[in-house]
Order: C-alpha cells, then sequence, then structure tokens
C-alpha cells in the first residue's frame, strides 16, 4: 500500500510560511543562476574559470571548441547575470568569474560529481 504526502495538521505555523514566503523573490533569481549553468557550455566555461582565475575570449572559444562569436555570446550571458566580469587590455577581452560564490558553486557542484562517482566504483 502507498501512502501519500498529505499534511492531516489544519493549523500552520503561520511564522514560518511567512518567513519562508518573504524569501521567495530570491529564488527566482537564483533559479536563473542555475538556468545559466545549466547549460553545458556555459558550465564549461564557468568551470574553467575554476582553474584559471582569467581567460580571454580566444582561449575560452578553444576550451570549448567554438568561434569567438559564441564564445562571445555565453560570456556577455554570464556577465550579464552577474555570473562573471570583463575587463579589456588593448583588443582582448579577459573574463574571470565574477565573485567567490559563483567560484565555490561550480567546484562543489563539480566535487559532488567526482565523490559520487568514487562512492559508486567509478572514476573519470
Amino acid at each position: 500500500m502507498q501512502t501519500k504526502d498529505i499534511c492531516e495538521v489544519t493549523k500552520v505555523h503561520e511564522d514560518v510560511v511567512l518567513s519562508v514566503k518573504e524569501r521567495l523573490p530570491e529564488v527566482t533569481k537564483v533559479a536563473q543562476v542555475f538556468k545559466a549553468l545549466a547549460d553545458e557550455t556555459r558550465l564549461k566555461i564557468a568551470f574553467a574559470l575554476t582553474i584559471e582565475e582569467e581567460l580571454c575570449v580566444c582561449d575560452v572559444s578553444e576550451i570549448i571548441g567554438s568561434s569567438t562569436a559564441t564564445a562571445s555570446h555565453h560570456l556577455r550571458f554570464l556577465r550579464d547575470l552577474s555570473l562573471a566580469k570583463s575587463r579589456r587590455k588593448g583588443k582582448l577581452v579577459f573574463y574571470s568569474l565574477a565573485d567567490h560564490h559563483v567560484n565555490e558553486l561550480v567546484k562543489i557542484a563539480y566535487e559532488h560529481v567526482i565523490e559520487e562517482g568514487d562512492e559508486n566504483g567509478e572514476h573519470s
């Protein structure tokens, strides 16, 4: 027999519900971050920027196997969501991750996958 996840409590903890609801608007922004990183190409770029703190567009295009125009498009997308930042040096544009939070987010996800593989007897 399958049990259903039904809450039979009739009184809600209003203070708890209100506390969570007040924070929900930021969750929409968090979802945008995860959507941006859900794209494999953008995640590869972000991962590359955890290894090398700064990369020019040409290097990024080589890493992801694309044209510089495609790399620039993805980098601008990451920058527009405040996940990456850029600086110009002459004709070159260099990109880095916006801050340590983005760096940690990507590293933690990567480490999770590596550790899960180890626990399951798989090796990368």
